[in-house]
């Protein structure tokens, strides 16, 4: 095995290319062989870029071309109580941002969570989607098409769950625009978040419509799932974990750890959140509930692209006789507690900071738990924003905590 510098070398001179220096040395080794390839082309220093916990050899399913890591500061908020349909007790939430005065609002909202006796979630729909389109001679052929899917989806069922020992489909959604159909196939995939369960799943179901209709599969993946990219029919369908979160604040809560009212809060949320999205044309109606799913994805090993779907949220709040009633729904939450970044090191412990670390019993309730914290740590977010704005406190606590 060669050292460092004599791989960093080899590739300057040609000889190999980034992604083949695992073959001709550790996992270790090669990481640190980029980092001297780079400082030489770049005139980068890469030291601290070079200090990780992890064993390089244990990202290889997580990154190419290794040549460190990037960290980012870990704050925590809570506990806060969570009277979930998974998760049941006290949390602390492991919140991973480079924004300053994020988990201090964070941890407010929490506190006053608390004292109105916790929040209430429940994740009220589940499925990972993967959406393949095909292509067809016209609409007749893709009526065919769309006839027979209805009607052999056991045998889709069949042939995508030979490929997983857990995900389960549970329907298929056609489409047709002219002659491309589309196939929206929803599963259970129980603690994983699922995507490259799908799609293998996907893959082999469509092997089996090619081969007893006349479409022929275009593109595994035709956008219509969504992935990664703001789309309504998230919004609507969801995608991942649908949750919802709410609480009730006590009136005198409100006006003593808040400093304001509930009718501010909730002509703040109307003409904030509900307005003035709409007028903008935006698919989530929040103050900044992708600020705390960032956050939580990040320290707890989720993929953070998919920070998009988890932006299609609606807050709610509304006065009422003995409080303040707010709620956060999450419409396609998409989360695991195994697989992907859940096994890195310092994202695993995360996840055991919250108890929720690998897979639950029973399969699927450690990931509808996380769901369910991630609601709870948006909605307080989302009241202590809406409190800052309605008491004209925002710019005063940034400018307070040095931001």
């Amino acid at each position: 095995m060669a050292d460092p510098a004599t791989l960093a070398e080899r590739v300057r001179e040609g000889e190999l290319r980034l992604h083949e220096l695992e073959a001709h040395a550790d996992h270790e080794d090669a990481a640190a062989a980029r980092r001297l390839l780079l400082e030489s082309e770049t005139d980068a220093e890469l030291a601290v870029t070079g200090e990780y916990a992890f064993d390089a050899a244990d990202a290889e399913s997580n990154v190419e071309n290794m040549y460190g890591a990037t960290q980012l500061p870990l704050g925590v908020a809570g506990p806060v109580t969570v009277d979930g349909g998974a998760a049941d007790g006290d949390y602390y939430l492991p919140l991973a941002t480079a924004e300053g005065a994020l988990v201090a609002s964070v941890n407010r909202g929490l506190s006053v969570l608390q004292s109105a006796g916790g929040a209430n979630a429940r994740v009220t729909k589940t499925g990972m989607t993967r959406a393949p389109v095909f292509r067809v001679d016209g609409v007749v052929e893709a009526a065919t098409v769309v006839e027979w899917v209805r009607e052999n989806e056991a045998d889709l069922a069949a042939a995508a769950e030979e490929t997983t020992s857990h995900g389960e489909l549970l329907d298929v959604t056609p489409y047709v625009v002219g002659d491309s159909v589309y196939l929206r196939f929803r599963y259970d995939t129980k603690d994983a978040m699922g995507m490259n369960m799908a799609t293998i799943a996907t893959r082999a179901a469509c092997e089996v419509v090619e081969a007893e209709t006349p479409a022929t599969l275009v593109a595994l993946s035709g956008n219509l799932c969504t992935d990664k990219k703001p789309a309504a029919i998230n919004a609507v369908e969801g995608r991942g974990r649908s949750v919802t979160a709410d609480v009730l604040v006590p009136t005198d809560v409100v006006e003593e750890r808040l400093h304001t009212t509930p009718a501010a809060i909730v002509e703040a949320n109307t003409r904030k959140n509900l307005v003035g999205s709409a007028k903008a044309g935006s698919l989530g109606f929040n103050a900044h509930a992708a600020n705390v799913v960032a956050a939580m994805f990040l320290a707890t090993g989720q993929d953070a692209a998919q920070v998009v779907e988890g932006a299609n949220a609606i807050t709610t709040a509304e006065e009422r006789e003995d409080g303040l009633y707010v709620s956060v729904s999450l419409a396609s939450l998409e989360v695991g507690t195994v697989g992907g970044g859940t096994s890195l090191a310092t994202q695993s412990e995360a996840l055991d900071v919250l108890g929720l670390a690998g897979g639950g019993d029973p399969a699927g309730s450690n990931a509808d738990a996380l769901a369910e914290v991630i609601a709870a740590g948006a909605l307080a977010g989302e009241l202590s924003l809406l409190a800052a704005l309605a008491s004209r406190h925002l710019s005063s606590a940034h400018e307070e905590l040095g931001r």
